[in-house]
């Protein structure tokens, strides 16, 4: 299980609403800042949004992250047009297993920004990818690949798949199903503490 503590979350200076929500979840101005607990308990006494965002806190899980990140991107792949773009998810998916280097990683990502410049509905997907991806990078390499995935369809804000299926017309029923898939995926990671096997 992945755990993070109070103090940790203060030192990334989050919003003031999500931080006093989670404060008072723990006990308020008494709370132990020091006390590690899972992170599944932000989404209990938050939303998914702000997990997300504590994401961005424990820097150590960036790889993890980022499989999340193309995981959602990869959801969405159907509506991609360019395969610029499906090859960047494929490089950032590397990357995060140590098997693609730094600069194979930006040069997919500049050529998956191209395609989302060239591409409409890339760019509302690219959107709602970086949006997530970003949320839960913390680090330049997480960075890139969140510009990676950005590309290829991008935890912020985390309703990436949600958003390319809203973007594309799809009915409400299915950016639920999006969010809903999205949000069962990184409780299961959360609680893990590493990327599901049959994933």
């Amino acid at each position: 299980m992945i755990t993070i503590t109070l103090q940790r979350i203060k030192d990334f200076d989050p919003c003031k609403d999500g931080w006093e929500k989670l404060l008072a979840s723990k006990g308020g101005e008494k709370a132990d800042m020091c006390a590690e607990f899972p992170v599944t308990d932000i989404l209990k006494s938050n939303d998914f949004d702000d997990t997300l965002w504590a994401l961005h806190c424990l820097p150590e899980h960036s790889n993890l992250w980022r499989k999340y990140a193309v995981w959602c991107a990869k959801n969405v792949q159907h509506l991609m047009t360019d395969q610029r773009s499906i090859d960047a998810l494929d490089v950032a998916w590397r990357h995060s297993d140590g098997m693609a280097t730094d600069e194979e990683l930006a040069a997919a990502s500049d050529a998956a920004m191209a395609a989302a410049s060239d591409v409409a509905r890339d760019v509302w997907v690219a959107a709602w990818v970086a949006s997530a991806a970003g949320a839960a990078s913390a680090d330049s390499a997480a960075s890139a690949a969140a510009a990676s995935a950005a590309g290829a369809a991008g935890a912020a804000s985390a309703d990436s798949a949600a958003g390319a299926a809203s973007a594309a017309g799809a009915a409400s029923a299915a950016w639920v199903a999006a969010w809903v898939a999205q949000e069962q995926k990184l409780v299961e990671i959360l609680t893990l503490g590493r990327w599901p096997e049959e994933s």
